[in-house]
């Protein structure tokens, strides 16, 4: 079986990409843990709701929360 020159080497890419020495994910920022709680509460209270509104909900509560805190 004969393998084209372009899958070749697309594998051969693929298998030596080097990884960054730090590793891991990046640190999650308040606004990315409120983001995630807060779909996930909205989520259970109205499973139907679509996610577009879903995360416009969570914009204004951030935002009344941001200026609460002020």
């Amino acid at each position: 079986m004969v393998v084209p020159a372009s899958t070749e080497t697309a594998k051969k890419n693929t298998t030596t990409r080097k990884r960054k020495a730090s590793g891991g994910r990046k640190k999650l920022t308040d606004f990315n843990k409120f983001m995630q709680t807060e779909v996930a509460r909205l989520k259970e209270q109205d499973p139907d709701m679509p996610h577009r509104d879903r995360f416009k909900l969570v914009i204004e509560n951030w935002n009344k929360q941001k200026e609460k805190d002020k």
